[in-house]
Order: C-alpha cells, then sequence, then structure tokens
C-alpha cells in the first residue's frame, strides 16, 4: 500500500507537474468568469515555472544531499561486499534492444565493473525490483543479469535482489541476502543525492553500510551561481530534489529510517 500512495502522491506534488495543473487551473478560472483568479493562478505557475526552470533553485536544493556523504577513499581495509541500488534502467527499450538502456542515473551500473575490478573477491548484490505502474514489470536486477558481460563482469560474480519496489525493501532485501557479520565492510552504491536516504533505512534494518556515491548532478557551490541554459533542465533537477527532500521526510516520520538527514559515522 506505502508504494502506491507513494506514486500517486508524488505525481501530484512534483513541482513540475504542480506548476502546470495551475497553470491549466488558472486557464479555466480565467474563462469561468472568474478573470481574477485565473489571472493570478497564471501569473503565479509562470512565475514557479521561470524560477524552477532557469534559476539555480534546484541546484540549492540538490546541493545540501550531495554534499552530505563525500567521494568515497579505498583506506585499505577489506571489502566484504557492495550493494549496489536500482533505479537505472528503462526496462523497455532493454528489453527491446537487447542491451543496456540507462536513464540518467546510469553511473550505478557503472560502478560495477569499477568496483568488480578493484575488490575481486567481494561480494556484489544488485537490488531491484520491478514496478508495479509500468506495462513491463521486468524486475531490474534481470536486466542487470542479462547485459552486466558488456561492462566485462561475468552474470555468475553478482547476486541478485530481484523483489525491492522502493528503497527500505532494497535495504530489507540486501541485507537477507548479504546476512552481512560484524566487522564486516559492506559499500552502499547509490546517486549521491539519494545517499542520505539509503543510509538511513540501511541503518535502520541493522546493516551497516560504507557510502558510496556516484551519479553528482552539481559541481560543489559553485553551482549555486549557475543558473540553466533550458526550462526542462531545471525543472527536472528541482523535481529530483523535491522528491528527495519529502521522500526524507515521509521515511522519518513513518519510521523506515531513524534519522532525518543520516550523516558519516565519526571513527571511534
Amino acid at each position: 500500500m506505502f508504494y502506491y500512495v507513494s506514486k500517486i502522491v508524488w505525481f501530484f506534488l512534483t513541482p513540475s507537474n504542480l506548476l502546470a495543473s495551475i497553470l491549466v487551473l488558472g486557464v479555466v478560472c480565467f474563462y469561468s468568469r472568474r478573470e481574477g483568479l485565473g489571472k493570478g493562478l497564471v501569473l503565479s505557475a509562470t512565475g514557479g515555472i521561470v524560477v524552477a526552470g532557469l534559476s539555480p533553485l534546484g541546484n540549492a536544493l540538490i546541493l545540501p544531499l550531495e554534499e552530505r556523504f563525500p567521494s568515497y577513499h579505498d583506506d585499505g581495509a577489506t571489502v566484504a561486499g557492495i550493494v549496489i541500488l536500482g533505479g537505472t534502467f528503462d526496462t523497455e527499450a532493454t528489453n527491446l534492444r537487447g542491451q543496456m538502456a540507462l536513464n540518467e542515473t546510469g553511473e550505478r551500473v557503472l560502478a560495477i565493473g569499477d568496483l568488480a575490478r578493484r575488490y575481486p573477491l567481494a561480494r556484489i548484490i544488485y537490488s531491484g525490483g520491478g514496478s508495479e505502474f509500468m506495462p513491463d514489470t521486468t524486475p531490474e536486477a534481470t536486466l542487470i543479469e542479462q547485459t552486466v558481460s558488456a561492462l566485462g563482469v561475468p552474470a555468475s560474480r553478482i547476486e541478485y535482489e530481484r523483489r525491492s519496489l522502493n528503497t527500505f525493501e532494497n535495504a530489507l532485501y540486501s541485507r537477507d541476502i548479504a546476512n552481512p557479520q560484524t566487522g564486516e565492510k559492506w559499500l552502499l552504491v547509490t546517486s549521491a543525492f539519494h545517499m542520505a536516504r539509503s543510509v538511513g533505512v540501511f541503518r535502520k534494518v541493522g546493516f551497516d553500510v560504507t557510502a558510496y556515491p556516484v551519479d553528482f548532478r552539481t559541481a560543489g557551490w559553485r553551482s549555486l551561481f549557475r543558473p540553466f541554459g533550458f526550462v526542462g533542465e531545471g525543472l527536472r533537477r528541482t523535481d529530483i530534489a523535491a522528491k528527495e527532500w519529502i521522500g526524507l521526510g515521509v521515511y522519518y516520520v513513518t519510521g523506515k529510517s531513524d534519522e532525518f538527514l543520516a550523516a558519516p559515522r565519526l571513527p571511534e
């Protein structure tokens, strides 16, 4: 139930969808003898689209999330395993074309080849199920199994978690497969902006992980002073950041994480 409710609610709360809805409502009001209200809604929506689409707002929202966990630096400790979170495939295109069709989070998949080479003895778990809202419900883990050889990694090298539909289930089912032991070092690979929520839920289910963030969207604090050249690009960045902040709040309130904004743990 949580999965379905979250998808439906988010569809209407997505900033770009919300602004478009306000714009349409304004036009309807304008032609329904409520000109004052209609003009106000149209002007508000237009202003919101310009600000969210062209200003650095999206970068300002996403940057604190990306800065939460620094890039990973190998400290020489043995890596027992690696968990890569899904959300990277265009399922229909991959099945149709017979090769990887990755979306904008594709760096998560690319990390598999590098990490498999650097840590040849580490276990690798790819966590990703299908989508109940899409016509093609092929689990992402199955798509990786079918195409990962393109990265020079044998499919047999990876363990596949195919049931998860959200980040909390990624953590729960990956923990069951990994069965991590005290003192083991496990790397968690996901987008930098998604790392705080991911680490929080992994800790919640008792799976202590070390962050390995990828897929950075900003160039650091200088991005706060760079407007977007295309409205669609800025709106997309704002949508992604807003979704993550809302997700952090929802996961904390519903008990799926004990930390609103997880942070690296200090050495003991």
